[in-house]
């Protein structure tokens, strides 16, 4: 899949995921933070987000240092999904 539908695939699904009601995906940064003052994400999304990556691409992140490392923004996730997606 080529990076720019990825990106846009991604937003679609954090989006859906986190019933993200009043954001559109087009309306997602690629590199606008995901946490704090940038999408507004807490932790409980972040355990979301690790679920979605599971689902999705059949990633598994066991460690939080290392979900925090991959959480940044949609560029971050985006090139740890085309590294490491089993599906």
């Amino acid at each position: 899949m080529e990076k720019e539908a990825l990106k846009l695939q991604l937003k679609q699904q954090i989006v859906k995921f986190l019933n993200l009601v009043s954001t559109k995906p087009e309306d997602i940064k690629d590199d606008e933070p995901l946490f704090g003052d940038g999408l507004g994400l807490d932790s409980i999304d972040s355990l979301e987000l690790i679920v979605l990556l599971q689902r999705e691409y059949g990633i598994n992140i066991n460690d939080p240092k290392e979900g925090r490392k991959i959480l940044v923004d949609i560029n971050t996730m985006v090139d740890f999904i085309e590294k490491n997606r089993t599906k």
